[in-house]
């Protein structure tokens, strides 16, 4: 990883934004107020996934072999080098596509930018980063649009392409089913440690390893034994994303409250620090978290943390969850045990 860079004639880019990576999100709670006076969309016999669920993207049945999937995810700077955001705004969308078991085939860029404060090669190099991401991934960044904004903004439209009959959503999970996740957890807090000047050469490597690591695993999951559902883990941190597919499952969703982190993670957030999204988060769904009790709250915060970029959760049939590590492993992803899926209302039970 180079070398962040930076010029003393520009601002820090997260000097920007008031928040920055998924940590942007609107709070699940007032996004779902926000939706409610939404009309129901009328019936259409192609859309497969729509706005019903709070699934990674919308599938739309082409044909007999072929869905589109199609998404957009954008946010402000969770790093100051502008390739770097670049990077990360693109891998963070096209992961989206992977999660509903999509192939990804183009993007297009969505770009607002304070254009009188930074200067054209720096915005110019955000989108470098971007299509550098789409080039790994095999595919082009065919167009876009920009705005003039008060605020850095950048992120992609993604497509894809999966068979009809092998779309992964989170609403899938069976009782029964152990949890994998294919990313420690712990960006949010890095990404907070760097506004805050406290994360140091090791923990900025850390942080852009694991935020541009593509999810490419999603695009091998369909037709793999016992998969049954998939998302991506990142705003609402790996408690949301979990009650997500419990509320899908209408099932009971357990995590560990020791799931893998990220390192250099449990001596920041010991210390105390904390993205404002993950106590938002918390505030959102935590009424239906079951704790157990002596909980240390800085294991609650890690898994309420927002994950910009983060691993992709998967459901799968625990006599299968071996075989698919192994799988993973092939495909160079160490995917972790983090739960299971068991009877019971939907909700998240976090056990030690």
């Amino acid at each position: 990883m180079t070398a962040p860079e930076s010029s003393p004639d520009e601002p820090r880019l997260t000097s920007l934004a008031h928040g920055g990576g998924c940590g942007c999100k609107i709070a699940p709670a007032v996004l779902q107020d926000i939706l409610k006076g939404m009309p129901q969309a009328a019936p259409f016999a192609n859309l497969m996934v729509g706005t019903e669920t709070s699934d990674d993207a919308a599938v739309w049945r082409l044909n007999d072999e072929q869905a589109l999937v199609a998404t957009t995810d954008f946010f402000m700077p969770v790093v100051d080098d502008p390739f770097h955001f670049g990077q990360i705004a693109a891998t963070n969308a096209l992961s989206d596509v992977y999660a509903m078991g999509g192939m990804p085939i183009l993007a297009l860029a969505l770009v607002g930018m304070p254009v009188n404060v930074l200067s054209t090669r720096t915005i110019g190099r955000i989108l470098q980063g971007g299509a550098s991401v789409c080039t790994a991934a095999g595919i082009p960044v065919a167009g876009g649009h920009s705005i003039d904004s008060v605020e850095p903004i950048y992120g992609l439209v993604a497509l894809g392409l999966v068979h009809p009959d092998q779309v992964l959503t989170n609403r899938g999970a069976r009782p029964g089913d152990a949890l994998l996740l294919t990313k420690p957890l712990g960006v949010g807090v890095l990404s907070a440690a760097f506004k805050q000047e406290r994360l140091g050469k090791d923990g900025y490597r850390t942080l852009m390893a694991s935020t541009t690591r593509l999810n490419a695993l999603g695009a091998r999951l369909p037709g793999r034994p016992g998969v049954h559902a998939v998302t991506d883990v990142t705003g609402f941190g790996l408690a949301g994303h979990a009650l997500e597919m419990a509320q899908g499952a209408q099932a009971t969703v357990e995590i560990t409250a020791d799931p893998p982190m990220l390192s250099g993670v449990r001596d920041l957030l010991e210390a105390g620090v904390r993205t404002g999204a993950s106590g938002r988060n918390w505030a959102s769904y935590g009424e239906a978290v079951d704790l157990p009790d002596g909980l240390e709250p800085w294991r609650r915060d890690l898994l309420t943390d927002p994950q910009t970029s983060g691993g992709l959760l998967i459901a799968v049939a625990g006599a299968e969850a071996s075989a698919l590590r192994d799988f993973a492993r092939t495909e160079g992803f160490d995917t972790r045990v983090v739960g299971r899926v068991v009877e019971g209302p939907a909700r998240v039970r976090v056990t030690r």
